[in-house]
């Protein structure tokens, strides 16, 4: 197996590194002084539906100073810049596993081709400093690029139990996530409901199914092989009980990754004159929630 860094051992950072350094991989976090001495006393705890419960005790490091062949990138969109300072090292491959598409561009600024496409689909939280929630069956990585670098990351991947297949289309790695990504994670928000709260509601469940079409019109311009008839069946199929990560955030009064993920499509619909009416309308909704 390849040596592993994980910058940001959150919801997604911390499960990943924690299903890795289970498996037998070299796994080093990449966290600010004060989780690096959690994690050093206590390790990481995970609770998941899908790989259940288990501790591990991945090295961890405030600064990565030593070479690593793949350092996997999980910060919030909104932490990634001053995340990056904490890497000093050269890594051979980045796995950018951050919500959005805009991310790609400053990882490619510092890091060249070596910064590859990638998303993860995944339930999953950080509900202490070193304790993980995994709160739903489903779980997938999707890496785009070359296949003969990238076959080998998904391999490792799929030894710690969590799904990845390899993509020529990076493209449509990004923005399949992002159609499914954005109604949730917006409607859900402006709602403050759960999902079954958005869907029983009228005007909710309109608000949905009108970012999903909005969304989907601007992921087929970008060149995306999306369908909004599709993505809303996929949708039908998450849990009632469904809270997205930028509700936990407004909730907490975090600042939450609306630039990220909202912005990315709005922007790109500018960029093709393309209006999304119901998504500005919930993303200045948001906005007024987390003043």
């Amino acid at each position: 197996m390849r040596g592993y860094a994980i910058l940001g051992p959150g919801g997604v950072g911390g499960l990943v590194a924690a299903a890795l350094a289970r498996s037998g991989a070299a796994v080093t976090v990449v966290a600010r002084e004060e989780t690096v001495a959690a994690l050093e006393r206590d390790g990481l705890r995970v609770r998941s539906v899908g790989l259940g419960d288990f501790e591990a005790r991945p090295r961890a490091v405030a600064r990565l100073d030593e070479p690593v062949d793949v350092l996997i990138v999980a910060t919030k969109a909104t932490a990634l810049a001053p995340a990056l300072e904490r890497v000093e090292a050269e890594p051979g491959l980045v796995v950018p596993l951050l919500n959005g598409i805009d991310h790609l561009t400053l990882l490619r600024e510092r890091f060249g081709d070596r910064a590859v496409a990638a998303s993860i689909r995944v339930e999953s939280s950080r509900t202490a400093t070193v304790q993980i929630e995994h709160t739903s069956p489903f779980l997938r990585v999707e890496l785009a690029g070359d296949r003969e670098r990238l076959e080998p990351v998904a391999a490792d991947l799929r030894a710690a139990g969590i799904p990845a297949d390899v993509h020529d289309d990076e493209t449509a790695v990004l923005w399949s996530k992002l159609t499914r990504l954005v109604p949730l994670a917006t409607v859900t928000s402006a709602a403050g409901l759960p999902l079954g709260g958005v869907r029983a509601d009228p005007r909710w469940n309109a608000a949905l199914q009108g970012v999903v079409r909005e969304t989907v019109a601007v992921a087929q311009a970008e060149g995306a092989p999306t369908d909004a008839d599709a993505t809303l069946r996929e949708i039908a199929d998450v849990h009632d009980d469904f809270r997205s990560s930028m509700q936990r955030d407004l909730e907490a009064r975090r600042a939450p990754e609306l630039d990220a993920i909202a912005g990315a499509v709005l922007r790109a619909g500018e960029r093709h004159g393309i209006a999304c009416p119901t998504l500005a309308e919930m993303t200045a909704i948001i906005q007024g929630k987390a003043v």
